[in-house]
């Protein structure tokens, strides 16, 4: 059986200013998502599940509702603030998104199979598909597999700006130990550092692993995942600003021993748009990669 994508795509992108999920950044209108797609169905994923809000789907469905080659199979989900755990209500203050892995829990009606989560707006390229499509696609894959897909940190930074990073701790088997969220990362005077709690900026090894938010997991997150979500709502749900992380789940798991989460390398060269003066930049590097031969133009035939 091959293995779904979940695109997490139902973000505003509050830095960037707009719906960068249907931004487009290719010489034909291509979107970021346009090139994960086509990654993916390359590297061996059967199908693609969309995550989005009901406000947003006009607007999603008029760039991609007939973007896709024919043998593109995809669905939708909604992430929306009353989609809870049974026996919760949203407060009615509650305007934030609860997050990555309440996004990924809303798509359990429409995955039966291993599967992998990347974000909408992140280009990951073709050799990061195929290396957790290989795992993926494995067959009888244990319960508890889980996967992530590194990339150095260096590599990851904004000329624009501050970001958020999960970095990574493994063991020497490449089993992930924990993923600690910094935030406030950039570079400054050629050296990478982040903000502690206390607003020091404390210095990080650009070669550590992050995470990027490129998972793959089998089909018993999604039960873990609600278990672990009715604690997080019994505790948060009237904190406005709190959300239900993907890396919560992944590191709770690895502790109490109910799966391993393997990192794997990848060739690939990340880059994304989280700020509006990043979108210069992509729209180069993807030019590069076309000319280079690695993607047609116009990227989808009908």
């Amino acid at each position: 059986m091959k293995p779904t994508l979940i695109i997490l795509a139902a973000g505003m992108g509050s830095r960037y200013g707009g719906l960068k999920q249907v931004d487009g950044l290719g010489p034909n209108g291509e979107t970021i998502i346009d090139y994960s797609v086509y990654d993916a169905f390359r590297a061996g994923f059967g199908k693609v599940v969309f995550v989005i809000r009901k406000s947003i789907e006009k607007d999603f469905l008029e760039v991609f509702g007939n973007r896709f080659s024919k043998d593109v199979h995809y669905e939708i989900a909604y992430q929306e603030l009353d989609m809870l755990p049974e026996g919760f209500t949203c407060p009615t203050d509650r305007t934030k998104p609860w997050g990555t892995a309440h996004a990924v829990w809303v798509t359990k009606h429409l995955v039966n199979e291993p599967f992998a989560v990347i974000n909408a707006d992140d280009f990951y390229g073709y050799d990061t598909f195929r290396v957790l499509a290989q795992e993926l696609s494995k067959p009888n894959l244990p319960k508890g597999s889980y996967f992530m897909v590194g990339f150095k940190l260096g590599k990851t930074l904004s000329e624009e700006g501050a970001v958020s990073r999960g970095v990574c701790t493994t063991d020497s088997q490449m089993l992930l130990q924990n993923v600690v969220e910094r935030t406030h990362i950039e570079r400054i005077g050629g050296k990478v550092c982040y903000k502690d709690e206390n607003n020091n900026s404390v210095e990080l090894n650009e070669n550590l692993q992050v995470s990027m938010n490129f998972w793959g997991f089998t089909p018993d997150f999604f039960g873990y995942t609600e278990k672990l979500m009715v604690d997080f709502f019994s505790g948060s749900i009237g904190n406005a600003k709190a959300e239900f992380y993907i890396p919560t789940v992944v590191n709770k798991s690895i502790q109490e021993k109910i799966a391993t989460c393997k990192v794997l390398s990848t060739n690939a060269e990340w880059f994304g748009v989280t700020y509006p003066g990043d979108k210069p930049l992509v729209i180069e590097r993807l030019s590069k990669l076309i000319k280079a031969g690695e993607y047609p133009s116009p990227l989808w035939k009908r």
